[in-house]
């Protein structure tokens, strides 16, 4: 069965074609195409207007590439599946758009997916997870979560502002471009390892990045060295998240780890989780770097186990939506028992 996944949450408009077996086995990737919405040096961000216009621009492009590369025609695909959310409205939109189009012209079943599940989805099936507790680590999240009773549950989360907001929030203020996780991380490669105190809040399970952000902006102008500063902030802000973790493999007993999302790719925090698991006796899973980051074959996986242990339920397409807003732990998962 060919699934079509089309990705449009923020930064990235992205599409891929897999192929997957009725029974929910791992996919065969036959393309993965993506274009990134890059921000001026600098600037506020990701303006959603902006990367809307970006979408619209490639989205053709982005699709066809994705079919070309697999081999395959859109006529022959079985199941199209889209990101509906959470995410920024106006990327959706576009993303929806392009699904619905192919959709109706081709009669093709559509299907929604939760931008959020098929991150940890994806992370699951190209790792040997089987009952992971996962961080889930990225630009509009930040959290840890079981699966129980049809659901991940979240069990630890932030209060305020994500860990890649922390990332790309401080980095403009240094004058980089988002996203500016890779930047600052590089920065602290080269730092003196020199620690500057910071901020460190956790509070139970759960994490807030705001004062820990102030603070390094003021440190920014007291003119300390800005490689020791960004090592400072992420070893603050990863050892604030290693804590959470370690209490949270402890309460939950498992013996698994699954880290996804794009910071997830920062070789310095795999590191430190990596040494939190062996001291717990845990086996540590992570996203291969190449599908950390958001991709049109989370979005086409999820979609097809959707499709395929959803009873291929058909959505009318008056019916299709997009959600901003819309937690993991408000979605029931057919595919798990």
């Amino acid at each position: 069965m060919l699934c079509l996944g089309i990705e449009s949450t923020a930064h990235t408009f992205a599409a891929s074609v897999i192929n997957c077996f009725t029974s929910g086995k791992t996919p065969t990737i036959l393309s993965d195409a993506r274009s990134v919405y890059k921000p001026t040096i600098g600037g506020a961000g990701i303006h959603p207007r902006e990367a809307s216009r970006h979408h619209a621009i490639v989205s053709s492009k982005i699709i066809e590439e994705a079919l070309c590369f697999a081999k395959t025609k859109t006529s022959e695909i079985s199941v199209l599946a889209y990101s509906a959310g959470p995410g920024l409205g106006p990327c959706l939109r576009i993303g929806a758009v392009a699904a619905r189009s192919i959709s109706s012209f081709y009669n093709k079943p559509l299907v929604p997916v939760n931008h959020a599940i098929a991150h940890i989805e994806l992370g699951i099936a190209l790792t040997d997870a089987q009952d992971p507790l996962v961080l889930f680590i990225s630009g509009g999240h930040t959290l840890l979560a079981i699966f129980a009773n049809k659901r991940w549950r979240v069990i630890g989360e932030t209060l305020d502002i994500t860990l890649g907001q922390l990332f790309d929030q401080f980095g403009r203020y240094l004058g980089l471009s988002s996203p500016c996780g890779p930047d600052i991380e590089q920065f602290a490669s080269k730092s003196n390892l020199k620690y500057i105190p910071l901020p460190y809040t956790v509070k139970g399970n759960d994490i807030t990045f705001s004062g820990l952000l102030s603070a390094s902006k003021r440190e920014v102008r007291s003119n300390v060295s800005q490689q020791d500063l960004c090592y400072s902030l992420q070893e603050t802000a990863f050892a604030m998240l290693c804590e959470v973790t370690e209490r949270a493999l402890v309460v939950t007993r498992k013996k698994e780890l699954l880290v996804v999302g794009g910071v997830a790719a920062n070789k310095r925090l795999r590191e430190i989780l990596n040494r939190a698991c062996l001291r717990h006796n845990v086996t540590l899973n992570s996203s291969p770097i190449m599908y950390s980051g958001d991709n049109g074959v989370q979005i086409a996986w999820t979609g097809a186990l959707d499709y395929i242990f959803g009873k291929n339920k058909r959505l009318d397409l008056s019916k299709s939506f997009v959600r901003q807003s819309w937690r993991l732990d408000k979605v029931n998962i057919p595919w798990k028992s």
